[in-house]
C-alpha cells in the first residue's frame, strides 16, 4: 500500500500546518508532485498538469503564510479541477480526440474563486468523450484507472478527479455531475463527494442538471471546497445565493454546533423504479447505513419507487440527442476520432423528431416533478448511489449494451433535474473489497444540511477508507 505523506492531508490540517509553521505550501507541493511522479503512469488521472505553474503558487502562498496574511482557509492547498471547466490558455477537449483542439480564453467562475482563494491548481484531470460515460474511457486520453486497483474503473465522468482524489493528488479536486458523474466516482472509489443544488456552484456554461461540486476524502473538505466555490458570479444566470434564505429551514436544529439526527424523517430507497436492481451486498450497506440513523433517532420511512424505465429511457434520448448534435457539428475527420462507443450511442438521437424530443423534454419535467414530490415529506433521502460495485476499467459503461438506457444512474439522476444536492459518503464493501457508496440527498437548496449529515455519517460509522495500491 501507499505510504502516507503531507500529500495525504486534509485542507484543514495543511492550513493548521501552514499557520503553525510545521510545514509550508511548498513542501505540500513537493510531496504532491511526488506522488503524480508515483502514480500518474498507471492512474492517468491529469490531462494538463501545470507543475511550473502551481510551484509559483505554492511559493506565493508560502511568503503570505510567513506573512501571517492568506487569501483564505484554501490559501496553499492543492486542487485539481476537471478539463470542462475552463482555466485561460489550457485547451478544453472536453474528453474528446480533435483534429484542431480549443483552448479556454478565460476561467471560469470556479476557477477564478480558487485562483482568488489562494488554492494551488495543480492542473486539469482527465473525463470520458462529451462526459457521457459512467468509466474514464477516452478518445483523447486512454484509460483513466483506479488507485485502489488499476484493473477496475474509477467511474465518470470526473474520472481523473475521482482518480486523483484517491490517489491522493492533494485533498480537494473539482467534478461535475449531469446524472451521476461526481457521485459515481465517489461510489467506485471510497470518496466523499457533492452534487450541489443546481445554480449553487456558478458556471459559466450552464446546463439542465449540471452542476460542479468537490470529490475529497472526507465532507470536512468537501465543505471547505464549496465555502469558496459557491460564491456568486453573475455569468451564471441560474446561480443561487451562496446560502438560501430557506435553508436554515430545511432540517430540525439546523443552528445546532452538531448534527443530531433525532426527529428528523428520513426516507430509505431501495429501489429506484428503473434501470438495473442494486445488487444484495449493496442493499445491505445501505440498509446499515441508514440504520445509524435511526438508532439516533431519526424516523425512517421506506420511499417507494417514483421514477420509471420510460421516464429513464426519455432522459437517455434526450441526452443522446445533444450528443448527436455535437458530433454532426464536427469536421467529418473529427467524428471518425470521437470513441466507437459514444459515436454509436449518439446515432441512436440522429431520426429524433422535434415532436419525440419534446415529449422527452416534458419526460425531463416529469422526472422533476416526481422527484421534488415524493421526497417532499422528507428530511433527508438514504439510497445507493450506483446498483453496483466498480466494474473492468476497460469498460464504457457498467453494462455493454449500448442501444439501452443508462441502467446504473436511477438513483442519481433524479436529483440533477430535481436540483436538490445529493451526497455520496463512504458506506462500506463488497466481500471482494469493492467500496460502496450511501447516497444522501436532500430539499432543494438545503446543501449545507446534506453536507453535515454527510459528515455526522462519517464519524459514526467509522469506515475505513481504503489505501492506494502501491504504484511505481
Amino acid at each position: 500500500m501507499g505510504n502516507t505523506t503531507l500529500a495525504d492531508h486534509s485542507a484543514s490540517d495543511m492550513v493548521v500546518g501552514f499557520a503553525k509553521g510545521d510545514f509550508d505550501p511548498i513542501e505540500v507541493h513537493s510531496a504532491v508532485v511526488n506522488r503524480m511522479d508515483e502514480c500518474e503512469s498507471t492512474i492517468n488521472a491529469l490531462f494538463h498538469r501545470d507543475d511550473e505553474r502551481s510551484r509559483t503558487a505554492a511559493v506565493a502562498s508560502a511568503a503570505r503564510w510567513r506573512e501571517g496574511r492568506p487569501l483564505s482557509d484554501l490559501d496553499g492547498v492543492p486542487v485539481t479541477i476537471k478539463e470542462n471547466i475552463a482555466r485561460r490558455g489550457v485547451p478544453l477537449p472536453s474528453g474528446h480526440a480533435w483534429v484542431d483542439m480549443p483552448v479556454s480564453d478565460h476561467d471560469a467562475p470556479i476557477t477564478q474563486r480558487l485562483e482568488e482563494a489562494g488554492a494551488v491548481i495543480l492542473g486539469s484531470t482527465t473525463m470520458p468523450d462529451w462526459g457521457m460515460l459512467s468509466s474514464g474511457v477516452s478518445s483523447l486520453h486512454g484509460i483513466t484507472r483506479s488507485p485502489l486497483d488499476p484493473a477496475l474503473t474509477t467511474g465518470g465522468s470526473s474520472a481523473g478527479a475521482g482518480a486523483a482524489a484517491a490517489a491522493g493528488y492533494g485533498p480537494i479536486h473539482i467534478g461535475s455531475d449531469i446524472g451521476g458523474s461526481i457521485r459515481l466516482p465517489c461510489t467506485w472509489l471510497g470518496l466523499t463527494g457533492l452534487k450541489p443544488s443546481f445554480g449553487r456552484v456558478p458556471l459559466d456554461a450552464p446546463y439542465l442538471g449540471r452542476c460542479a461540486g468537490p470529490l475529497t476524502r472526507s465532507m470536512a473538505d468537501v465543505k471547505a471546497a464549496m465555502d469558496i466555490i459557491s460564491a456568486p458570479d453573475d455569468r451564471d444566470y441560474s446561480r443561487l445565493p451562496r446560502f438560501a434564505a430557506d435553508e436554515t429551514q430545511a432540517l430540525p436544529g439546523h443552528d445546532s454546533p452538531a448534527f443530531d439526527p433525532r426527529g428528523l424523517r428520513i426516507g430509505l430507497q431501495l429501489d429506484a423504479g428503473c434501470g438495473v436492481a442494486p445488487d444484495a451486498q449493496v442493499l445491505s450497506t445501505i440498509t446499515e447505513a441508514a440504520e445509524r440513523f435511526a438508532a439516533a433517532g431519526a424516523e425512517l420511512v421506506p420511499l417507494d419507487p417514483f421514477i420509471d424505465d420510460d421516464l429513464l429511457h426519455d432522459m437517455d434520448l434526450f441526452w443522446r440527442v445533444r450528443s448527436w448534435g455535437d458530433l454532426k457539428a464536427l469536421p467529418v475527420e473529427e467524428q471518425e476520432l470521437i470513441l466507437p462507443y459514444i459515436r454509436q450511442w449518439a446515432q441512436g438521437g440522429a431520426d429524433v423528431s422535434g415532436v419525440e424530443l419534446m415529449s422527452c423534454y416534458h419526460s425531463v419535467q416529469e422526472i422533476r416533478r416526481r422527484t421534488i414530490t415524493a421526497t417532499a415529506e422528507f428530511d433527508l433521502i438514504i439510497s445507493p448511489t450506483a446498483p453496483g460495485a466498480a466494474f473492468p476499467a476497460e469498460q464504457p459503461m457498467p453494462y455493454p449494451r449500448v442501444h439501452e438506457p443508462m441502467g446504473h444512474i436511477g438513483f442519481t439522476m433524479p436529483f440533477n433535474m430535481s436540483e436538490q444536492p445529493a451526497a455520496t459518503v463512504l458506506g462500506g464493501f463488497t466481500a471482494d473489497g469493492r467500496t460502496i457508496g450511501v447516497q444522501i440527498a436532500g430539499k432543494r437548496f438545503a446543501d449545507e444540511s446534506v453536507m453535515a449529515a454527510g459528515s455526522w455519517f462519517e464519524d459514526v460509522a467509522g469506515v475505513e477508507r481504503p489505501t492506494r495500491t502501491a504504484m511505481g
